[in-house]
């Protein structure tokens, strides 16, 4: 145990250790974490991180950060033999520069592990009765294991489909539509708020001389909205229009799109893009003033998404008949799994 002086009085500091690949991080791991952090005054929790992993080990290193602020996380290479506990007691005390006092697992390694450190090891829910998952279940099927990730790891997993066209083509209304068909959220148009605060401001916007800064910053603030959201989502997550959309808009309104917001749209992925028809009649709601170009946006739209490669499919007809389509589209291409059929 260390020491350390406060205020003349020396205390004995306990220091505990959970150590995993933590791939990726789900109740059950915090579990075993809240119950270390109860017994010991300082807890180290080590990532463990190789380089075939899909999810990347500083992600979840901050994922872990996130739900236990006062535990000290770090990622640490994984260095193989799992089955090596003296090599890996040597390795930990070499991480960390001395060895913890206890040792919390749920693994039947944990008692070997524990007396090559030299300390006590503390067994938490081994059998998995309290937190029936594994990182492998939630890599299967992570939908069908919701209910056992945090916040900030459903925002990893979370299905995001994108609809995007031209003005008043009722994009606003499939996200809507679709959000609630899948008792989910959506993720609105900041575009739009955007040019509302312009309105509210006394700016004409029929004459106004757009900026190519202007359509960065919407770009950006879609996209954190969209990762804010995510975080809320009922496994998927329904977002009206994206950094493409922006970019398409941008050449609209000032003759090309710039690098900044084309290097935001190919960073990002979706699972699927709808693009909606402009077969429906055109509605004037005070902003909108694409009314004789949609035809040639929604060209646009159909020449980006082509070229992009990306999963589409482009919805005509009613509001009913779009819904249905886009449905039985989701189900198609298996994102409807774990989640309400029509």
């Amino acid at each position: 145990m260390a020491e350390i002086l406060t205020r003349g009085v020396r205390r004995i500091v306990t220091r505990g250790l959970v150590i995993g690949k933590f791939y990726p991080p789900h109740r059950g791991h915090h579990y075993l974490i809240e119950t270390a952090l109860r017994h010991v005054a300082h807890l180290d929790v080590l990532v463990c991180v190789r380089e075939d992993q899909t999810i990347p080990g500083e992600l979840r290193r901050q994922w872990l950060q996130e739900v236990h602020p006062t535990a000290h996380v770090r990622a640490i290479e994984d260095i193989g033999e799992d089955d090596n506990s003296e090599l890996w007691a040597a390795y930990t005390t070499s991480v960390l520069g001395l060895a913890p006092d206890f040792v919390f697992t749920s693994e039947g390694y944990g008692d070997a592990y524990a007396r090559f450190l030299g300390c006590t090891h503390v067994e938490v829910d081994r059998k998995r009765l309290r937190v029936p998952v594994s990182g492998s279940m939630i890599r299967s099927a992570p939908l069908r294991y919701w209910d056992y990730l945090e916040p900030c790891v459903r925002a990893y997993f979370v299905k995001r489909v994108c609809v995007v066209g031209a003005e008043s083509t009722g994009t606003t209304t499939l996200v809507r539509d679709l959000a609630e068909y899948y008792r989910t959220i959506w993720v609105p148009e900041y575009g739009r708020a955007y040019c509302e605060k312009l309105m509210a401001a006394g700016i004409d916007l029929w004459t106004y001389t757009w900026k190519s800064a202007e359509f960065l910053e919407i770009a950006h603030a879609q996209q954190a909205m969209e990762d804010r959201m995510a975080r809320e989502a009922n496994r998927i997550l329904f977002c009206d229009t994206d950094a493409l959309a922006t970019g398409i808009w941008q050449e609209r309104y000032v003759g090309k799109r710039s690098a900044e917001v084309e290097a935001l749209a190919c960073a990002r992925r979706y699972e699927f893009y709808f693009l909606t028809d402009c077969d429906i009649p055109f509605v004037q709601d005070g902003l909108r003033d694409g009314e004789n170009i949609r035809a040639w946006m929604t060209s646009r739209f159909e020449d980006e998404l082509a070229k992009r490669g990306v999963p589409w499919k482009k919805l005509s007809g009613s509001r009913e008949h779009r819904l249905a389509l886009a449905v039985s589209t989701l189900r198609e291409i298996r994102i409807g799994l774990d989640l309400p059929d029509l």
